[in-house]
């Protein structure tokens, strides 16, 4: 960002501090990323304030901000997903897991920065994630109730729609990789990877997905009084019953946004002041049809304990490299060295008119930055590379 615009130190969750700020500046429109301020009501402050924003009130947030209130949201408006249930103790949601069977999937309630999701078939495993959130506080507030979730079939995609209240438009689809590890093996991360489009999720899917998920939830959080303005993220299991949600992000979902961004041909603050206006619907959003992939790099021992400040070298090389562009995500500045403060530190994406050539672009470029302890997976966009040459 510093080659692009001035930097300034801030605490985000401190909504009169990011007002003042933009009054600052003299800001014709905020864009609110992360979720915590969203979710805190900082939008609310500043929309009060007279400034236009691109980021939900905290009443629409809540879709993010409670996994238990995103549920009863889709069961209010008709959306499908999976069965499931909230446990405040252990006991009952131990009971409810030999209910329902492996794969198990423990979800703590709250916001967890994509950590709080345990996903596996070991009875044991899922015990420890269910103690780890109620009996330990591994999670604190957040798993303070967890959400036990039947497990859903099926490839994954994410829909992010940009909203301004009332009418959504449906970016192309992508599709992330949550687990550390090849082979989708491991603890669930905040995502090692993403790339757009989706084979399996094909125009066709993607209107029906908009038409039975995303639209209906604009409609009931409009119902609600409480309109989404903003990015509305979809993480969608396409089961061999048709799509099902996993959930709703307030925001625009990273990888999968560093894999569609390369990809967005309209200006990208354009959509986001058309949203903050109150009418999308006279904006037309192109998309390249190149693919585009992307890969996390990751500190070492993330999404588990990691270190951090650990000097980074060579993003100015792959970031010369041709349709590549290198998204910093965990970096600080130390002096004059540039170093990790973070588990997910970069995200390389490249460009390319197949899979195979973007995949190619973005490891290459991945290979020119160091770091000691740097991991990424090496299987991103393998799946959709083997479709199009199968």
């Amino acid at each position: 960002m510093e080659t692009l615009a001035e930097v300034t130190p801030l605490d985000i969750e401190d909504a009169s501090a990011v007002l003042d700020t933009a009054r600052g500046f003299a800001a014709d429109l905020v864009v609110i990323g992360p979720e915590a301020p969203l979710v805190a009501g900082v939008a609310d402050h500043l929309t009060e304030a007279g400034i236009k924003v691109f980021g939900p009130s905290a009443g629409a947030a809540w879709v993010e901000g409670s996994k238990a209130h995103a549920k009863e949201l889709m069961e209010a408006a008709g959306i499908p997903t999976g069965s499931s249930r909230v446990f405040g103790e252990p006991h009952s949601a131990v009971a409810y897991i030999d209910e329902l069977g492996p794969p198990y999937v423990i979800k703590a309630d709250g916001l967890a920065a994509g950590k709080g999701v345990v996903v596996t078939g070991d009875r044991a495993e899922a015990i420890e994630a269910i103690e780890d959130r109620l009996v330990r506080g591994v999670f604190g507030d957040a798993g303070n109730r967890v959400l036990i979730e039947e497990f859903l079939d099926g490839q994954e995609a994410s829909l992010i729609a940009f909203v301004d209240g009332r009418n959504a438009i449906v970016c192309e689809p992508a599709q992330d990789y949550k687990r550390v590890a090849d082979g989708d093996l491991g603890p669930n991360t905040g995502g090692m990877g993403s790339y757009s489009p989706v084979p399996v999720c094909p125009l066709d899917v993607c209107e029906e997905i908009k038409s039975e998920v995303i639209q209906p939830m604009v409609a009931e959080l409009s119902r609600r009084g409480t309109p989404f303005v903003g990015a509305l993220y979809a993480g969608v299991a396409l089961t061999s019953k048709g799509p099902k949600v996993i959930e709703f992000n307030a925001r625009f979902g990273d990888p999968e946004t560093q894999a569609l961004i390369p990809r967005l041909q309209t200006d990208l603050g354009s959509i986001c002041a058309a949203c903050a206006s109150g009418d999308v619907s006279g904006v037309d959003v192109k998309w390249s049809t190149d693919t585009c992939v992307s890969v996390v790099l990751a500190s070492k021992g993330y999404p588990g304990p990691y270190g951090t400040g650990v000097e980074i070298t060579g993003i100015e090389e792959a970031a010369r490299s041709p349709d590549v562009a290198v998204f910093h995500a965990g970096t600080r500045r130390d002096s004059d060295r540039l170093v990790t403060s973070g588990g997910r530190v970069l995200a390389v994406s490249a460009l390319g008119n197949t899979f195979s050539v973007a995949r190619t672009k973005a490891y290459a470029a991945a290979e020119l930055i160091s770091f000691d302890g740097k991991h990424m997976r090496t299987d991103i966009a393998a799946r959709a590379q083997e479709k199009e040459t199968s």
